[in-house]
């Protein structure tokens, strides 16, 4: 498998180390063991304190049960055969404090909700599970660029300025397997960190503690992640940003 798009550059070193590359999604007896004796190894746990562990689900479960098991066991669902559950399980190792804050948060609005029907709190905390992306700039101002789809002043105008005081940390699991094949339509959304520090490790506690004003999607900044100067090699020249398709107008920005 082909994990050179920058979206994995945060994982590379567990990439490696669980030998993705070698192909999955494979019936590999050896996948969970990996993960777990991963996870072991890096004394992984949830933040209530359970050892984070990976198990294959006897039986297909609903969201609420998904979230709910992981919450009171430490234990997250994974079936070995899909990009999709191995790509969420390296998140959890890379950034478990996030991946728990969220299942947290899951938990609490799920003992809020007096329905079936889920709430948009966890609506917006669902799409960045799935394709959440950490903006983190030193300058608020750019963040602000992003917000109103002024892609031209931020990816063109203000690309030194970007590739300078700005990282893009993919989070979100169902995002991470799009950019195994990429395509210019690929859209994350985003959770903005103002930080002096690019780290993203530091930058974790960072999106931990945004979490809590998070009630909406409406909240969170759509991002055609392939329009990051460096993401795409086509994305060089101006008549990129033009396709307003994939890169929407931009919206003026409240003063």
């Amino acid at each position: 498998m082909n994990f050179d798009h920058p979206a994995f550059a945060p994982y590379r070193t567990l990439i490696d180390t669980l030998d993705l590359a070698r192909g999955l999604p494979l019936p590999r007896p050896d996948c969970l063991d990996a993960l777990n004796a991963q996870a072991a190894s890096l004394g992984t746990s949830h933040s209530n304190g359970l050892p984070l562990r990976f198990f294959v689900p006897g039986e297909r479960l609903s969201a609420r049960d998904y979230e709910n098991h992981i919450l009171h066991s430490g234990q997250v669902p994974t079936r070995p055969d899909t990009w999709h559950d191995v790509l969420n399980a390296l998140v959890w190792l890379r950034f478990p404090r996030f991946k728990s804050a969220l299942n947290m948060a899951h938990g609490l609005a799920i003992t809020d909700e007096a329905g079936s029907a889920r709430s948009r709190r966890r609506d917006a905390l669902t799409v960045l599970d799935e394709s959440g992306v950490w903006v983190i700039s030193r300058d608020p101002a750019l963040p602000a660029l992003l917000a109103a789809h002024a892609w031209h002043a931020l990816f063109r105008d203000a690309r030194a300025e970007v590739e300078a005081g700005m990282r893009f940390v993919v989070v979100g699991h169902a995002l991470l397997e799009k950019a195994l094949a990429p395509y210019p339509t690929m859209t994350g959304k985003c959770l903005t960190l103002i930080a002096g520090s690019l780290d993203p490790d530091p930058a974790e506690e960072l999106a931990v503690m945004a979490l809590a004003g998070i009630g909406s999607p409406r909240q969170l900044a759509a991002l055609p992640i392939q329009g990051i100067p460096g993401w795409d090699p086509a994305n060089t020249g101006a008549a990129y940003y033009a396709n307003q398709e994939i890169f929407r107008p931009a919206r003026r920005i409240a003063t």
